[in-house]
């Protein structure tokens, strides 16, 4: 047989091409073989060729201009051909071909004397129907999971029919072919892929080695096996994982560090003897989120080392046995893949057990046996063709094959039925179905977004409880509270209605039910689709329903505590008044005489609600707060020049005289804007104190952003060019536009979790302050006085001859609640130390330090502000010591606000500082503010 195999990389390192050459390569002992790429990208090819196996490239892209790789064509017609789009492959099928790959497939294909021409993507599938004679036998080796393709897979559904044969990896996307062509099918047959032949190195299971392979994409999920293994990484600190391939690092990277598993974790890249990293292993691990087939599954079996996988769609179940040769546990669940990997690395015996019998079991898929599979498929067609009926057949399935598409606009399909074990379990398979984002976390169906703030997501699930009340007539009303999510009231007698009707709207929703009792104690929670079901709703004081989210990065999870509270309210048994499970903030019970229905607006859509919740109350806080920062590129090569120009040095190009921490700008500002974005949405306009710098990726168009330059401020210019935060603090108060109430923030102050305004002002408008356990000596300033002590001293000197009053303590570095009016008399009152430190270009020993102490106590003594209380961390980036409190913050996410500060004493080097501080920030603050150019939420505003 002469047999001709497409590949449209042959020489490049991926799974179908290690498998295609594979049995190129096998078949060339005793047939004629040839395998044409129709781009040549490399010297030399990634997988061995059998020097009988006939490798033909046609286009040359290894210079910036393609040439065609088998004749001479002119600079000139090459640069068109290769800009012109195909016209045999469209775009969305495969972006690489052009006209000019077009030509060369025409020149090939139409002329070919191979007796079987075999594809092995869908855009070949449509090369080869469109060019290839009929009286050659044609063959599609589908390499993917063909009913889960996208666009790309589009080929199939239109070309299926014309071939002789479909060969698929396994048994699912056999019976999805099927069912989608019915009679039009070509012959479908289930072949696996095979291992390498030869000598296959055998692992001792005694190495503490997980190991896993794979292109670093998303659909690999190798941040769930990073999780996992974080659940058990301290409890064996002599194991690793180690993640062989290339891809994209960024995210997991981060990752690793955000997790401190820098040292039990390692990206190791690619690697060609990948058999040899078998050997070394001990477990290996699969986290896909669907596999064609799972050839590394295979590999690791034969190097004798036992697999813990994902029972993902297709691959994995047909290779391993459950407890026999290793473990399959439930998709995207981690904390199972954690328990079934943390039970293998424990049980050495079992280890061993399931290691030895996987060595066994794997050679069904040894060369022999399946390229004689191969062999005997090619043989058969191609005896078949001489058959009677043989041109019929393809003549009939491609008829009917339009026929059905002509009736339908595609061809109907039925996936296959799965029995499902229970209710839950059947809601839980249609669930998954219908939505093409959903993980496992914490036990639930948990959809995947990076666009979507925590604020956000409360009012999603408002709208969910409220739209499901509402459509079946059961009357509610929403309870006013201080935090930023949301309580819905029905009357206990409609408590059977609520719940049907949250069941029917959940029906085919990702969504969760949690119940509690009288002391919002948790009873459990379930599928809101079966809200009506469930015997302890029946008894619950209130419910609470959510759609659990969580980012890609698996680092920021909105889940209950952003649901929708739905209370029980019992009317007295006189009927005069109603009472809830909690408090309001109108009381409770509230009379019935009260309770006229009325309407509330929240973002543009009306709720129903009752009177006593609409008034203004004396609590509420109704004036407009901003937020200013002061922020400075400190490497920006111009502002380092200003800076040695006005203090008379000469520029090198480091920081001279002062700390470098101080100007270190480590991109905190874009994650503090992210802080405030998710955490702190009621922030208005937000004012970015520069000298001349803006971020180049703020987008300064944003309704919210203004950008000021010191020039704006200063009252007397020739105190300019500062580098002095001290001096630059006195001035903020004559930012032109900025709201009576704000917040100053340096760029390492953060937002740690969903706040409301009440945290930082009272309902009178007054600043709540936080003070510190942070001592200011009472001593004279000294030599050896940190600047912020030498200003605090200075503040204590001006109140002491002011109002006779000593401060003793700092504040806390949390964002600073202030009042222009205040900071305005201060000036006054103070004018000459205000002036003092004004026209200090670098700190002084006259500072004071007017927004993050002075304006303060200031506002204490006169009575302009009140004592507030904050949880507030803070965390020296630059000390060994500190970097467990950062595991901490990102875990449990318990910090009101908090600081991420690096001071002269540090231990950690400036460049690992800067790896610490960008991993943490990227895990706990995962989603892109809308003030950012170009992201999800900044395109959607």
């Amino acid at each position: 047989m002469k047999i001709t195999f497409l590949l449209t990389w042959g020489d490049a390192m991926g799974g179908t091409e290690r498998a295609v050459l594979r049995q190129a390569n096998w078949l060339a002992q005793r047939h004629e073989i040839e395998v044409v790429s129709v781009f040549r990208t490399r010297d030399v090819p990634a997988f061995e060729v059998d020097p009988r196996v006939r490798m033909t490239y046609l286009v040359d892209t290894r210079d910036a201009l393609h040439r065609p790789a088998g004749r001479e064509l002119s600079d000139e017609v090459c640069r068109v051909l290769s800009a012109t789009r195909s016209e045999l492959v469209r775009p969305e099928w495969e972006q690489a071909f052009t006209r000019l790959s077009d030509l060369e497939l025409e020149r090939v294909l139409r002329e070919t004397t191979a007796d079987i021409v075999v594809s092995t993507t869908p855009a070949l599938m449509a090369v080869m129907a469109e060019l290839v004679p009929r009286r050659v036998v044609t063959v599609h080796q589908e390499h993917r999971v063909a009913e889960l393709r996208g666009s790309s897979g589009n080929p199939l559904k239109i070309f299926s029919a014309r071939l002789d044969a479909i060969v698929l990896l396994s048994e699912p996307t056999r019976a999805w072919f099927a069912s989608r062509f019915g009679d039009a099918s070509p012959r479908l047959e289930i072949i696996p892929n095979s291992i390498d032949d030869g000598y296959r190195p055998r692992s001792s299971r005694t190495n503490p080695s997980v190991v896993m392979a794979g292109r670093l994409t998303g659909e690999k999920q190798f941040g769930h096996a990073v999780s996992a293994f974080s659940q058990l990484a301290a409890d064996h600190p002599d194991w690793s994982l180690r993640i062989f391939g290339d891809g994209a690092r960024g995210e997991l990277e981060n990752q690793i560090a955000a997790l401190g598993l820098g040292e039990q974790v390692q990206l190791m890249g690619p690697t060609t003897t990948i058999e040899n990293e078998w050997a070394k292993a001990s477990v290996a691990m699969v986290t896909s989120r669907v596999e064609s087939f799972g050839l590394t599954i295979v590999e690791a079996m034969a190097a004798g080392v036992p697999v813990v996988s994902y029972d993902c769609p297709n691959g994995p179940r047909e290779i391993i046995e459950h407890g026999r040769t290793g473990f399959l546990v439930p998709p995207a669940d981690i904390d199972a893949l954690a328990a079934a990997l943390r039970e293998v690395i424990e049980d050495e015996q079992l280890r061993h057990d399931l290691g030895e019998t996987a060595a066994v079991e794997v050679e069904r898929f040894s060369p022999d046996v399946v390229m004689t599979q191969w062999e005997r498929l090619y043989t058969e067609l191609l005896t078949g063709q001489d058959g009677p009926g043989w041109r019929e057949r393809r003549a009939f399935a491609l008829a009917l094959h339009q026929a059905q598409s002509t009736a339908t606009g595609v061809v109907a399909t039925t996936p296959p039925v799965t029995t499902a074990d229970s209710e839950i379990e059947t809601w839980t398979a249609e669930v998954n179905a219908r939505y093409s984002d959903l993980v496992w976390s914490r036990g639930q169906l948990t959809q995947v977004r990076d666009d979507t703030a925590p604020y956000e997501t409360a009012k999603a699930n408002l709208d969910l409880t409220v739209t499901a009340l509402e459509a079946a007539g059961v009357d509610y009303f929403l309870v006013r509270q201080t935090n930023p999510t949301y309580r819905v009231a029905v009357r206990d007698e409609d408590r059977v209605a609520a719940l049907t009707a949250l069941g029917q709207a959940a029906r085919h929703r990702p969504a969760y039910i949690e119940a509690f009792d009288g002391r919002h104690r948790t009873l459990g929670n379930w599928p809101a689709a079966f809200s009506d079901t469930v015997e302890q709703l029946r008894t619950a004081a209130s419910v609470r329903i959510f759609e659990p989210i969580i980012t890609g990065s698996w680092t920021l999870r909105l889940g209950a505590i952003y649901g929708c509270e739905l209370e029980f309210w019992v009317t007295s048994e006189d009927g005069a008044e109603l009472s809830g499970p909690a408090p309001t903030l109108a009381g409770n019970p509230l009379a019935a005489s009260s309770l006229t229905p009325a309407l509330i607006n929240i973002g543009g859509r009306e709720y129903h609600t009752v009177k006593p919740f609409t008034h203004k109350l004396v609590s509420d806080l109704t004036f407009p707060i901003d937020a200013v920062y002061t922020w400075v590129d400190g490497d920006d090569p111009a502002w380092l020049r200003r800076k040695a120009d006005a203090l008379g040095e000469r520029y090198t190009g480091d920081h001279a005289n002062e700390s470098t921490a101080r100007f270190r700008s480590r991109d905190e500002l874009r994650y503090s804007l992210r802080s405030i974005d998710l955490f702190a949405p009621w922030v208005n306009r937000i004012w970015i104190v520069t000298d001349g710098q803006t971020p180049e990726w703020l987008d300064t168009s944003h309704p919210r952003i203004r950008v000021v330059d010191h020039r704006e401020i200063f009252s007397e210019p020739g105190f300019l060019p500062t580098f002095n935060s001290h001096a630059i603090e006195t001035q903020l108060h004559h930012i032109e536009g900025l709201s009576e109430h704000f917040l100053y923030l340096n760029d390492d102050v953060f937002f740690g979790r969903l706040l409301g305004p009440n945290m930082f002002f009272n309902a009178g408008g007054l600043p709540k302050t936080f003070g510190s356990r942070t001592q200011i000596p009472l001593t004279p300033i000294n030599d050896t006085d940190e600047a912020y002590a030498v200003a605090a001293k200075n503040n204590r000197a001006l109140l002491e001859q002011g109002y006779g009053r000593t401060l003793t303590h700092g504040f806390l570095h949390t964002p600073h609640a202030h009042r222009r009016s205040t900071l305005s008399a201060i000036e006054d009152e103070f004018s000459a130390a205000v002036q003092l430190t004004a026209q200090a270009r670098i700190r002084s020993t006259a500072d004071v330090s007017m927004l993050s102490s002075l304006g303060h106590h200031y506002g204490l003594v006169t009575g302009r502000a009140v004592e507030g209380s904050i949880r507030c961390g803070f965390i020296n980036v630059g000390l060994a010591e500190h970097q467990p409190r950062l595991k901490a913050l990102l875990q449990k996410r318990a910090q009101d606000v908090f600081c991420l500060n690096d001071y002269h004493d540090s231990d950690i080097p400036p460049e690992d500082q800067a790896r610490i501080i960008e991993a943490f920030l990227a895990a706990y603050f995962p989603i892109p503010s809308q003030f950012e150019k170009g992201s999800a939420r900044n395109r959607r505003g």
